[in-house]
């Protein structure tokens, strides 16, 4: 069961802006009642006249979830626009695939923060008793009529934000060349000539960026937000995150990085720089050939290197795990049983003692 409890499931549609259209529902939350079952319920049966306010050429977009429901938009005339799938046995999404895959993300955070701010509100944010059932659909709508009323969008274009958008448009249409370089040169084989370099002394010709820079390269603030933490965390862990450098080739750094989700797993990244200026990255990772933005992994290694060691401190990370105990770290212990009687042996035992619990 999802998140393994009952569930009901309202579901909104929301505009770029985060004005909250039309709440339905809610719906059973079983496998009938998946996203793409839930949106070709509320076309077929026209619920809230929702046909009457949709318009050819309009563009629904969406999570993986609605996939299904395709046919019955395009249909009506309507373009549906959601991540790109990885096809079964890729461990990659092709370059354009991935860049389209982030221009939808780009556009559709909006939803996930009208959800949030639905569930600021106490009641919503809860585990609800059964009998509240039949009063739950309304009391999301008063309070999404509240939030559309009282509190301000979500989203509101500027011309920063349109040049963003030009920007992430003309780049979706580009290949990463530095992937290209990389496996046709062999630069991820063993053989080839790596040398570890300490990440505070790699070389001094890497860029600078401030954090205005950073998010004009990274194309928006989620990344950055976790980049920090991510690299602290990682510079930490023996293997974790190590520099790597090679004389054959100038203007490029690569970096070996553990993955956030399996500990056994480790990405390996490619960033490719000239005089003031990061021109190309590639990483090894699922979402790691885009060219709009980058991962998680890029985004902490170039933070770090063009902007976090030349800080006098990391301010606002901490690593919280120094107040815990390892129970891996366990000391040889004295077995007294193979003591000979020896005064001087039992005074050992005595202060290599350990109690059990």
């Amino acid at each position: 069961m999802h998140k393994h409890r009952p569930l009901i499931k309202p579901m909104m549609v929301v505009t770029t802006s985060g004005y909250i259209v039309s709440v339905l529902g809610p719906y059973l939350a079983d496998s009938k009642n998946n996203d793409a079952n839930i949106l070709k319920h509320m076309i077929c049966h026209n619920a809230e006249e929702l046909r009457n306010w949709l318009q050819e050429d309009d563009v629904f977009v969406v999570d993986r979830g609605f996939r299904d429901a395709q046919d019955v938009l395009e249909d009506l005339g309507i373009r549906m626009e959601m991540p790109a799938f990885m096809i079964r046995g890729d461990k990659q999404l092709p370059t354009l695939d991935s860049n389209k895959s982030r221009v939808v993300t780009k556009v559709r955070w909006i939803v996930e923060a009208a959800n949030g701010r639905i569930k600021q509100w106490q009641y919503l944010a809860k585990t609800l008793p059964n009998s509240q059932i039949p009063f739950i659909g309304d009391y999301v709508r008063i309070v999404a009529a509240l939030c559309n009323k009282y509190r301000p969008p979500l989203s509101v274009s500027s011309e920063e934000d349109q040049e963003i958008a030009a920007k992430m448009v003309y780049l979706s249409q580009r290949l990463n060349t530095l992937q290209e370089c990389v496996e046709n040169e062999g630069l991820d084989r063993r053989g080839f000539n790596w040398t570890k370099v300490d990440s505070e002394n790699v070389t001094p010709e890497f860029p600078k960026y401030n954090n205005t820079e950073l998010r004009q390269l990274t194309l928006g603030v989620y990344q950055l937000r976790m980049a920090k933490s991510y690299t602290h965390e990682h510079m930490d862990v023996d293997g974790g995150f190590e520099i790597l450098i090679s004389d054959e080739i100038q203007g490029m750094v690569c970096a070996k990085i553990q993955s956030r989700h399996m500990s056994a797993k480790q990405y390996k990244c490619w960033i490719t720089y000239t005089e003031g200026d990061i021109d190309g990255w590639y990483c090894k990772c699922k979402a790691g050939t885009r060219v709009v933005g980058m991962c998680g992994h890029i985004t902490s290694v170039i933070w770090y290197l063009s902007f976090g060691r030349h800080q006098e401190s990391l301010k606002g990370v901490r690593n919280w795990t120094t107040s815990l105990e390892d129970a891996s770290d366990i000391h040889d212990v004295i077995d007294g049983s193979d003591s000979d009687g020896n005064d001087n042996d039992v005074e050992e035992c005595e202060k290599a003692r350990v109690c059990y619990i």
